[in-house]
């Protein structure tokens, strides 16, 4: 099965993150989502990765390098203006051919088990299906008993289920997405409801779920990753007076000077904290030099 990573966005929500490395390449426990994403995909059976791209896309390419790190050929798609949602999926026509597509978010980290959301799409016969879960956030999307979606909300609503960010979508459903431009899939989804052929909705269930989409949500997602305990990267110098706390992750080639303490925060690769800073809640790039206390900031 083919799978595409939509990771084509600008990431406004994670901003600076997002100003020195696209959201994908965000790292969580000192791995890249998108490592994360395609090992993960590579576990449920997928054979053939593409990542569409824009924001930072020569950095994706880098890293992907075709998927030589991977084992799967994996592609990445430029688009030179961004196409959106479902104008991305559409310009990947060739490489979905007339084959079932699993399309996923970038910015999500997950376990869910895509074997049963497979099985139930293929018996439903629908264009789409989309995965769901519990997630007061984000939930939108009305589901009737027999799996059918019936509204999708422009806010959260009470008695509603979230979009996990995963869908499984057939050939078919590229008649509902505009040939050419920028296009949103819900917009299309929402059409595909009024039209009275509404996609399928399968909800999902004993499952690890984050996305990184906003700085406290990254902030969780690696204190979950590391069980709330300290992570300490390869080649790292943290002198024996320094003080790590509660959780953190300190990425590799650091440098933690004597007296400084850390907590509840994230340092990327090759981050020097100087003598007796404190740094708590917050989230340092890579290569940075922290000669003063950080408290709930990004640097």
């Amino acid at each position: 099965m083919k799978a595409m990573i939509l990771a084509a966005g600008l990431g406004t929500r994670l901003r600076p993150l997002t100003d020195v490395r696209p959201k994908p390449l965000v790292p969580v426990l000192n791995r890249p989502v998108l490592e994360r994403t395609i090992t993960y995909l590579i576990s449920q059976g997928i054979t053939r990765v593409v990542v569409n791209a824009h924001h930072h896309a020569q950095g994706l390419m880098d890293f992907l390098q075709g998927g030589l790190a991977f084992g799967i050929p994996a592609e990445v798609r430029f688009e030179p203006r961004i196409l959106g949602t479902g104008g991305g999926i559409r310009n990947v026509s060739d490489f979905w051919g007339e084959d079932t597509l699993l399309v996923i978010n970038g910015d999500i980290v997950t376990t869910i088990d895509l074997a049963p959301a497979v099985r139930f799409h293929r018996q439903s016969g629908a264009a789409a299906t989309l995965l769901l879960h519990e997630h007061p956030a984000f939930q939108q999307v009305l589901v009737d008993e027999a799996g059918q979606v019936r509204d999708i909300a422009s806010k959260p609503c009470l008695g509603r289920l979230a979009f996990t960010g995963i869908h499984i979508v057939e050939p078919e459903m590229r008649r509902w997405i505009p040939e050419t431009g920028f296009s949103n899939i819900i917009t299309c989804y929402r059409e595909m409801i009024a039209a009275g052929e509404s996609p399928a909705g399968f909800v999902t269930q004993g499952y690890y779920w984050r996305d990184i989409g906003t700085i406290e949500s990254y902030l969780l997602a690696n204190q979950e990753a590391s069980e709330g305990a300290v992570h300490v990267g390869e080649n790292c110098a943290v002198d024996p007076a320094a003080r790590l706390e509660g959780w953190c992750v300190i990425g590799a080639r650091s440098r933690v000077g004597p007296g400084a303490s850390i907590a509840r925060s994230v340092l990327w690769d090759e981050v020097t904290v100087e003598k007796g800073v404190r740094i708590e809640d917050s989230v340092v790039t890579a290569g940075r030099t922290v000669d003063r206390d950080l408290v709930g900031g990004v640097w």
